[in-house]
C-alpha cells in the first residue's frame, strides 16, 4: 500500500528546469501586434476609401456599411494567408465565462471540379452557430438551434496558430443577447452618450467619451505532474481537501520576491506571445501566496481590454503546459492562503477636437481650473450614486460559486460593496454638502473663484485595500471581480449604472436651468443632493470588521452572503428599469441570465460534491483504514512481546490513533451519505432558483464538514501512505 507513485511525481516535478525561451531579435515595440489586423495592416491591405469608412466605424461609432464588407474580407484574407493562415472562426464569449469558436477553411468549389481559397464579406460579417449548445436561460429551446454571430469591427481580428479569429457578438434568432459582448457594447454606448452630454456643461469641444479598463490578472501555477495527481484540481480547479502547509504565506516573503527561474521563463514566453497579439503587458510579479503571480497590462478601451483578458487566459493555459505547469484561475484553489482576483481599474476619458489641437481628459482626475475641478467632483459623485443605487447588482455581477470562497477572507474585499475615497476627497464632499467654503489640507491650499471647489491634490491620502470599489487617484479600482470570470459582467453592470446616474443628473440640472438658475448653481445644488443621497456607500474604515457588517446593514447596503440569493438583484425592479432605460438588456434577457447563473452555480457545486465524495470513499478512507490496520498489528505485536501493563502503556498512543481514525472515517462515511442525500433532494426541486439555494444551504455545509474530517486525517496517517500531493508539495515551485 506504500504510495511510491506520489513521491515519484513530486520528485519529477522538482527536477524540472526552466526552458530556454528564445526572444524575438526585435524590440517589443517592433513585434507588438504581429498577429493582429491593426490599423497599420488595414491601411496596407484595404483600399483607401474602405479604410476610411472602417476607421469611422471604429472611432466614431458610424454604422457599418455592408457594402465594404467584401473589400475588408479580401484584405483580411490576403494578410492572413501571407501569415500561413488556412482557417477562420467567429470568436465569441458565451455565458460560460469562456470563449467559443468553430473553425472553417478558406475553401470553396471553383466550379471546375477543384477548390479555391475564398473568404467573402458575408462570412466575415455574420454566421449561424448552434445557439442551443450554449447556456441561454430558456431563450432558445434545445430543438431551436439557430443563433447568429456578428462581427465586432471595434475589436481587431487576430491570428492564433493557423486560424484567423474574428471577435463577434452572439445573439439568439429572436434577437436577445446570448453572450457578454453584445450587452457590454450597449452599456459602453449608453455611458459614452450620457457622459458626453454631461461633459458639455464644462467643455464645448467634446466629441466622445471612452471607457477605459485596466485589469490585473492574478493566478497560481502548479507543476503539471502534481496537478494530474490531484483529481479535485483536475475536475474542479481547486483543492477540495488539504491541510495547511506548516509554511505558506505567513512570512510575507513571496510578495514582490524573486521570481523562480521556471516561472520567469513561463512569464517571458507568455509576454512575447501576448505582445504579438497586441495585449500590452506591463507588470509581472509574485503575489502574496506561494506559487501565486500577477500580470497586468496598460489600460485600454474597455471592449478591447475585455477581449484581451479572455484571450490572455486562454493563452496562459497553453503556454503553461509548454513549461510543465498548469494555470489555476480559480479564485480560491487552496484553503488558508490568499485567493486570486482580477481588479478592474475603471475610468472615463473625454476626447476633444478643437480647431487648435486634439486632446483627452480623464474625467475622474482633478483639473487645473475651478470648472475642471467641478467636472471632477461631478463624475466622482455620480459614480458614487451609481454604486450606491445598485450596490446589490454590482455584487451580483462579480459573484459566483468560486468567487464566494475568496471574498471577505482577509485577503480580498468583503462582499459588501462600498467605496473608499480617502480623507481629502471625503472631507471635500462633506464641505460641499454643508455649503461651506472648501479647503483641502495637503501639499498646498489655494482659494479659487468657486468656493466650494478648491484645487485638489489627490495623492495625500493612503489606500484602503479592504474597499471593493476604491478611488485611486484618477480612476476607481473595482477589486471584487474574481480571477476566473469575464470582466464584461462587472463592466456591464457598472457602466449601465453610471449611464443611468449621469442621465438623471443631467435631467435634474437641465430642469433647474430651465427654471432660471445659472448653470453653476444648478450643478452645485444637484451635487449637494446626490452627495447626501449616496453618503451611505462611502466608507473609509476596515471592511473586514464585524462592526462594518452591522453598520452597512443599518445604512441599507446589501450584506447578503448566499450566492444564489445575491443573483436575485439582477431582477430587482430598479435593476430592470436601469437596464431597460439604458437599452442594455430587457427583462427577458435578465431573466435568462439569472437562469444561467443559478444553473452554473448548481453544476459547479454538484461537480465538487461528487468529486469530494469519490475522493473521500475511494482514496481517504482506504488509506486511513490501511494505516489503522498497521497500527492494530503494532498493538498486537506489543502484547506478544511485553507484559500486559507495559504493552498497554507503550501502545497507548497507537490505540488513541486507532480510535480517532475509526471515529473520523465513520463520520466521513456518514457525511458522504448525507451529502449524497442532500444532492438528491435538491435535484428533485424543479425551480432552478430554489435548487441553487438548496445546494448552498444543504450541500455546501456537508462538504465543509467532510473536508474538516479529511484534513485531520491527513495529519494522522503516515505520510508515505497518503495518496494525494500535499500543500507543502503543491505550493512551492523549485
Amino acid at each position: 500500500m506504500a504510495n511510491n507513485l506520489r513521491f515519484q511525481v513530486v520528485e519529477e516535478a522538482f527536477k524540472k528546469s526552466a526552458l530556454e525561451v528564445e526572444a524575438p531579435s526585435e524590440r517589443p515595440s517592433e513585434y507588438f501586434g504581429k498577429y493582429v489586423f491593426n490599423r497599420e495592416k488595414m491601411y496596407k491591405y484595404l483600399p483607401k476609401n474602405v479604410y476610411d469608412k472602417l476607421i469611422d466605424v471604429i472611432d466614431n461609432g458610424a454604422r457599418l456599411d455592408r457594402g465594404i464588407a467584401d473589400a475588408v474580407a479580401a484584405g483580411m484574407k490576403q494578410w492572413a494567408t501571407e501569415m500561413g493562415v488556412t482557417h477562420y472562426t467567429h470568436w465569441f464569449q458565451p455565458l460560460t465565462e469562456g470563449t467559443a469558436e468553430k473553425h472553417d477553411a478558406f475553401v470553396e468549389h471553383d466550379g471546375k471540379g477543384g477548390m479555391m481559397e475564398k473568404f467573402s464579406g458575408k462570412l466575415l460579417v455574420q454566421q449561424e452557430p448552434d445557439a442551443s449548445s450554449f447556456p441561454n436561460g430558456g431563450i432558445r429551446n434545445t430543438f431551436e438551434a439557430r443563433g447568429y454571430s456578428a462581427w465586432d469591427p471595434t475589436s481587431p481580428v487576430f491570428i492564433i496558430d493557423d486560424t484567423l479569429c474574428i471577435p463577434t457578438i452572439f445573439i439568439a434568432y429572436t434577437g436577445e443577447a446570448l453572450d457578454y459582448k453584445a450587452p457590454l457594447l450597449r452599456a459602453l454606448h449608453a455611458v459614452g452618450k450620457a457622459a458626453k452630454e454631461v461633459c458639455q456643461y464644462f467643455y464645448d469641444d467634446v466629441t466622445k467619451v471612452q471607457v477605459n479598463l485596466g485589469w490585473e490578472q492574478e493566478y497560481f501555477l502548479v507543476d503539471e505532474g502534481l496537478y494530474s495527481a490531484r483529481p479535485d484540481l483536475v475536475m474542479t480547479g481547486r483543492t477540495l481537501m488539504g491541510h495547511e502547509s506548516a509554511k505558506n504565506q505567513q512570512m510575507d516573503d513571496h510578495y514582490f520576491g524573486t521570481i523562480p527561474d521556471r516561472v520567469q521563463a513561463f512569464m517571458k514566453d507568455l509576454e512575447i506571445q501576448a505582445l504579438e497579439l497586441s495585449i500590452p503587458c506591463k507588470t509581472r510579479h509574485n503575489e502574496v501566496a506561494p506559487n501565486q503571480f500577477e500580470l497586468a497590462p496598460i489600460f485600454e478601451e474597455c471592449n478591447l481590454a475585455v477581449d484581451h483578458n479572455m484571450l490572455l487566459m486562454s493563452l496562459m493555459k497553453k503556454v503553461a503546459r509548454k513549461h510543465g505547469f498548469r494555470v489555476l484561475l480559480h479564485e480560491k484553489p487552496f484553503d488558508g492562503i490568499n485567493g486570486s482576483g482580477k481588479h478592474n481599474n475603471w475610468s472615463l476619458t473625454a476626447e476633444h477636437a478643437s480647431s487648435s489641437e486634439q486632446r483627452s481628459t480623464l474625467l475622474h482626475a482633478p483639473g487645473t481650473t475651478p470648472e475642471e475641478n467641478l467636472r471632477f467632483i461631478t463624475f466622482i459623485v455620480e459614480t458614487l450614486m451609481a454604486v450606491y443605487k445598485h450596490n446589490g447588482l454590482l455584487k451580483a455581477s462579480i459573484m459566483s460559486a468560486t468567487n464566494a470562497h475568496r471574498l471577505g477572507g482577509n485577503e480580498a474585499p468583503p462582499s459588501i460593496i462600498s467605496s473608499f475615497l480617502g480623507t481629502q476627497l471625503s472631507e471635500l464632499l462633506d464641505q460641499i454638502e454643508r455649503g461651506e467654503k472648501s479647503e483641502v489640507k495637503g501639499k498646498k491650499n489655494m482659494e479659487i473663484d468657486i468656493p466650494q471647489i478648491p484645487d485638489l491634490i489627490v495623492d495625500n491620502t493612503d489606500r484602503n485595500r479592504t474597499s471593493p470599489f476604491a478611488f485611486t487617484g484618477n480612476r476607481f479600482e473595482f477589486r471584487a471581480p474574481g480571477s476566473s470570470v469575464n470582466c464584461a459582467s462587472a463592466m456591464i453592470a457598472l457602466n449601465s449604472a453610471m449611464a443611468e446616474a449621469l442621465q438623471s443628473f443631467k435631467e435634474r440640472v437641465d430642469a433647474r436651468i430651465n427654471a432660471g438658475e445659472s448653470k453653476m448653481t444648478a450643478i452645485l445644488v444637484t451635487l449637494k443632493e446626490d452627495i447626501k443621497t449616496c453618503k451611505p456607500v462611502r466608507f473609509d474604515g476596515n471592511g473586514y470588521s464585524d462592526e462594518w457588517v452591522k453598520e452597512a446593514a443599518r445604512r441599507g447596503l446589501d450584506v447578503e452572503k448566499s450566492c444564489p440569493i445575491i443573483f436575485e438583484h439582477y431582477l430587482d425592479e430598479s435593476s430592470v428599469k436601469m437596464f431597460e432605460s439604458t437599452k442594455v438588456m430587457n427583462r427577458k434577457e435578465l431573466e435568462a441570465r439569472n437562469e444561467v447563473k443559478w444553473e452554473m452555480y448548481v453544476k459547479t457545486v454538484q461537480i465538487e460534491a461528487r468529486v469530494l465524495g469519490d475522493l473521500a470513499m475511494n482514496h481517504i478512507i482506504p488509506v486511513s483504514t490501511y494505516y489503522q490496520s498497521q497500527l492494530i498489528k503494532n498493538v498486537q505485536g506489543m502484547k506478544s512481546v511485553f507484559a500486559e501493563d507495559k504493552a498497554l502503556r507503550l501502545s497507548a498512543r497507537n490505540m488513541k490513533l486507532i480510535e480517532e481514525i475509526a471515529e473520523r472515517t465513520e463520520r466521513i462515511e456518514q457525511l458522504v451519505e448525507e451529502l449524497t442525500d442532500a444532492r438528491r433532494i435538491a435535484n428533485r426541486i424543479s425551480d432552478i432558483h430554489q435548487r441553487a439555494i438548496a445546494y448552498h444551504d444543504t450541500v455546501c455545509p456537508k462538504m465543509d464538514a467532510i473536508r474538516k474530517e479529511v484534513d485531520h486525517l491527513e495529519m494522522i496517517v503516515e505520510d508515505g501512505l497518503w495518496t494525494l500531493p500535499k500543500y507543502r508539495e503543491l505550493l512551492f515551485i523549485r
